[in-house]
């Protein structure tokens, strides 16, 4: 559980300054930063607010309460306390997801702000616990039992900073915030930086299913980034060449290169029946990956860290592609079971497409992950379809992350030089894949003794070794009746 919160003391000062400025009565937006179970500590690296809807309205505002103030009847409230707020939940949830997409490993969306008044706020306790549970569901920590976020509470007049401890219990009551002892400092400096390259070359086979050819490309793709995952879950790490100990601590400043050796594949055939095989697919590529620690956190964690930033940025841009054919699908008016039937014709495949059997080969690239700076030494990220450049990234971060537009694209970092890439049912157009799939299949099932008894060089081999002796035995009867005939005469 987070006791203490420190928050970076540049960014939260340039914040309550841009909120004084603004002579907003109301605003909401996410904390960025981490929370540490290992330090029971929270840390806040910066406050970004929630832009406008797509109504052009903000997300937060007060709500008028005199009204029912007066049929109430009380006495002795001004105006201001009977106040409320008006969160848009919706909204400021899918701030959320799409600045998850940003963050690299170590960094979340970890609870919001808000700048209000101490009675509006008051007033509006189980709202604001509604709101981090939606923004909760929306951004999660993979593979962590945390079932907390923070919510900072900025007050006007008098100006104060407070923030609470927000359990994601099931039950929504005042009972869920806790205070946590809040200070600013020095955070992102104090920051160890870990970078990794992960390449994986993966071909999964097609499995028929409920007796139908007809399976969602996505669904099949997903599958091959959980492939992923449990891979990596049993690879053992080299940090800057060495094995570490399990709870070490990198004290060294710099970048850390990370690696994964990763365990011999175990057969991906295993309880599979060729019939039930209806193709394959190939998914390739190289993911570049970082993570940021607190120098006081145990090495385990970034590692951690940085296994969930590669799963992460596979399934953003997954979401991505996705997002995209469904607008496109919206566009053009029809759904994907017609463009699957033939009913409309489109040049790009779209994943949302039933993969069928006998569909046209499919070949497409995923989007290509840069890497933009942020604050003090660390880096956000962003995605780029291979018919864009980086430029388009500058209408998105200053959206998202409310970064100054345009970025400097000198120090924009472009480590993946080529994009992931997924191709189904084939590679070439000379031999279906689900055809190498099923021989595959059959070699595995026969084991070494059957591949060698089908190899010619291993029946070569062998016929050669048999050979040997029979050799020597009519090479010794020779010499023995060769000694006989000298004997004799």
């Amino acid at each position: 559980m987070v006791k203490a919160v420190v928050g970076e003391e540049v960014q939260l000062k340039l914040a309550e300054e841009r909120l004084t400025k603004s002579g907003l009565a109301a605003q909401i937006g996410l904390v960025i930063g981490k929370l540490s179970s290992s330090l029971d500590r929270g840390f806040i690296f910066d406050l970004i607010p929630t832009p406008l809807n797509d109504a052009g309205e903000p997300a937060c505002s007060v709500i008028d309460g005199a009204k029912d103030h007066r049929k109430k009847g009380s006495k002795g409230k001004t105006h201001a306390d009977s106040s409320t707020l008006f969160v848009d939940r919706d909204w400021v949830a899918e701030h959320a997801r799409q600045v998850r997409r940003m963050l690299l490993g170590g960094v979340k969306v970890v609870g919001i702000y808000i700048w209000a008044s101490e009675s509006s706020f008051k007033n509006s306790t189980i709202t604001i616990c509604q709101t981090i549970q939606a923004v909760a569901k929306a951004s999660p920590f993979v593979d962590s039992d945390c079932d907390e976020r923070l919510l900072v509470h900025i007050c006007y007049s008098p100006m104060r900073w407070t923030t609470r401890n927000c359990s994601l219990s099931s039950n929504i009551t005042s009972s869920n915030l806790r205070p946590c002892d809040f200070k600013m400092g020095k955070v992102l400096f104090s920051l160890q930086t870990f970078r990794c390259r992960y390449a994986f070359d993966l071909r999964l086979p097609i499995h028929r299913e409920n007796g139908s050819n007809n399976i969602r490309l996505a669904d099949v793709l997903r599958h091959c980034i959980s492939f992923i995952a449990k891979e990596l879950k049993c690879s053992k790490p080299l940090v800057d060449g060495k094995l570490p100990a399990r709870d070490e601590q990198v004290a060294s400043d710099g970048v850390h290169d990370v690696e994964f050796l990763l365990p011999f594949l175990q057969d991906q055939f295993d309880g599979c029946n060729e019939k039930d095989i209806i193709g394959g697919l190939v998914f390739t590529g190289a993911i570049c990956s970082y993570a940021y620690l607190n120098a006081k956190e145990p090495l385990s964690q970034a590692l951690a860290d940085i296994k969930e930033d590669i799963i992460m940025s596979l399934q953003s841009r997954l979401d991505i592609i996705c997002d995209a054919a469904e607008r496109e699908s919206e566009a053009i008016g029809g759904s994907p079971e017609e463009e699957a039937m033939g009913q409309i014709s489109t040049e790009e495949p779209v994943p949302l497409l039933p993969l069928q059997s006998q569909m046209k080969n499919i070949k497409q690239l995923f989007p290509r992950r840069v890497f933009l700076p942020w604050l003090a030494n660390v880096y956000v990220c962003d995605y780029i379809q291979p018919s864009e450049t980086v430029e388009v990234v500058n209408d998105h971060c200053a959206e998202l992350m409310s970064m100054e537009a345009p970025i400097d694209s000198s120090k924009v970092l472009e480590p993946e030089l080529e994009a992931p890439t997924f191709a189904s049912p084939a590679s070439n157009n000379t031999q279906p894949l689900w055809d190498i799939m099923n021989r595959h299949s059959s070699l595995l099932k026969h084991g070494d003794a059957e591949s060698s008894r089908n190899d010619p060089k291993s029946n070569g081999s062998a016929g050669l070794t048999m050979m040997v002796p029979i050799l020597i035995l009519i090479l010794s009867l020779i010499v023995g009746v060769v000694m006989l005939a000298l004997r004799s005469s």
